[in-house]
């Protein structure tokens, strides 16, 4: 690889970060959020910590080959410093104010194994979240989905809400909270053997691009920016819980 080259998101790639689903690894993931269509290979390969230099040339072989991404010169929009975006999305607002709002993404990884629900078993969904209006709306629309929901806002009521039994199926955590970053929830969530595994879904009004890697990097299963819409979300939770 050379050091000097500069990548760029093709149209597939920027459809991949804004899809509810996704079966990239965790590795590749990490280095699509790194391409901007700026940064050179080196740069790179210097910011993918702790990935080693040959598991990031294979990656990016990897992904090239996948056709999600291409040199910057050759991809028309390379110079695009968000992704994830939909049509609504860009015609609603430049890309200067995008640039300058946030960076979107719909990110989901697909589950390694196909979950079964027993007769009656029913999953439960813990909603982080300290709107209390957003936070009912998803608790009905998940209720139509059959889905049990639990409501946390702050770090007592997440602490109450995740040693509750059963343990929550999947975690939609909220980055902005009143008294405790999701980030830090997310972290102490993977440091725990009863919540390592749980798969967790970050939320955000506002993300930045370093923000989306340090979810990714503390093992988030997904990360997705509001507004969000919610059957998008739904097909997100699915997927990483890994229901059909």
């Amino acid at each position: 690889m050379d050091p000097k080259a500069v990548y760029a998101l093709t149209a597939k790639g920027r459809s991949e970060l804004n899809s509810a689903g996704t079966s990239l690894s965790a590795a590749e993931l990490k280095l699509m959020v790194l391409i901007d269509g700026k940064a050179t290979a080196a740069r790179i390969e210097a910011q993918a910590s702790p990935l080693t230099p040959a598991a990031v040339d294979e990656a990016i072989g990897k992904l090239a080959r996948g056709g999600f991404i291409g040199l910057a010169s050759d991809v028309s929009s390379g110079a695009i410093d968000i992704v994830g975006l939909t049509l609504a999305d860009q015609s609603m607002a430049g890309i200067d104010s995008l640039r300058k709002n946030g960076y979107f993404v719909k990110i989901a990884r697909h589950a390694a194994e196909e979950r079964k629900l027993a007769k009656d078993e029913k999953i439960t969904v813990l909603v982080v979240e300290d709107d209390p209006q957003l936070a009912k709306l998803l608790r009905m629309y998940f209720r139509m989905e059959n889905m049990e929901t639990r409501l946390a806002s702050s770090r007592s009521e997440i602490a109450a809400a995740l040693n509750q039994k059963p343990a929550p199926d999947v975690v939609l955590l909220d980055v902005v909270l009143p008294d405790v970053n999701g980030f830090e929830v997310l972290q102490r969530m993977r440091q725990h053997d009863a919540m390592k595994k749980i798969p967790v879904i970050m939320c955000t009004a506002r993300a930045t691009r370093e923000g989306v890697l340090e979810g990714l990097q503390h093992g988030a299963d997904g990360y997705v920016t509001k507004p969000f819409e919610v059957d998008v979300l739904l097909r997100a939770v699915k997927n990483v819980i890994g229901l059909p």
